[in-house]
């Protein structure tokens, strides 16, 4: 299989997805749903008012780590990515999924936007780690 399509089975869909950004000069960390796309973005909603939101404003650099999450085995992705904020309500409605009505109510809600991950290059690790490739934009 190729190295795209490895990838691709790890990030399409919802996962959980620990994201990093900078706070001033110190990383944070944190989980957030992403659901990863075959143009190798991914895709997630949050608060307006988050500080990752605020992070993403003042500086576009991200990682982010995603695991298959079946077995301690299977295969997961580090990804260094652009971050970008998204508070129109075209893109929220393109992204909304349905998961978020709990949270957001629609995606009219102000207080509600749409984070998008552009990879820039995603370092797949193998089934038991047996493989290390690097995909690049």
């Amino acid at each position: 299989m190729a190295l795209k399509e490895q990838i691709l089975d790890v990030i399409t869909g919802p996962h959980v997805a620990a994201i990093a950004t900078l706070d001033g000069k110190q990383p944070a960390v944190r989980f957030m749903v992403l659901a990863g796309f075959p143009d190798m973005t991914l895709v997630g909603g949050t608060m307006k008012a988050s500080k990752k939101v605020e992070q993403l404003k003042k500086n576009a650099d991200a990682a982010l780590a995603i695991w298959s999450g079946k077995e301690f085995s299977d295969p997961y992705v580090e990804i260094k990515a652009k971050g970008k904020v998204h508070e129109d309500v075209a893109t929220k409605k393109k992204y909304w999924n349905p998961m978020f009505e709990q949270y957001f109510k629609s995606a009219d809600n102000t207080d509600f936007v749409v984070l998008v991950f552009t990879a820039a290059e995603i370092t797949y690790h193998g089934k038991n780690m047996s493989s290390l490739e690097v995909w690049k934009r």
